[in-house]
């Protein structure tokens, strides 16, 4: 069966598509994918991930045509980031 393993940075997205067995996890498709040789600072103790973004464990079955997201931790809360922007603006 085919899904989607998905990680993106401020500069760059990258989505592949990996054909995987019926009782894949989540951790090996991302292993299948080998998307940690485009992005080596993803590390699956510290990343959270998840499915059509909805968290699940790395030892999640998969189905046909999921999307596996890793996500990585934000740079600021966005909400601070809205509060320095208004405070930015005069507001």
């Amino acid at each position: 069966m085919e899904v989607e393993v998905a990680y993106a940075t401020p500069e760059k997205q990258l989505i592949l598509t990996v054909e995987v067995a019926v009782s894949c996890t989540v951790e090996q498709a991302i292993v299948l994918s080998d998307i940690v040789s485009y992005f080596p600072e993803i590390d699956l103790a510290k990343n959270k991930v998840g499915i059509f973004s909805q968290i699940c464990s790395l030892n999640q079955l998969l189905q046909e045509n999921d999307r596996v997201e890793i996500y990585r931790n934000l740079a600021l809360n966005p909400m601070d980031a809205r509060r320095q922007r208004a405070i930015q603006q005069g507001r």
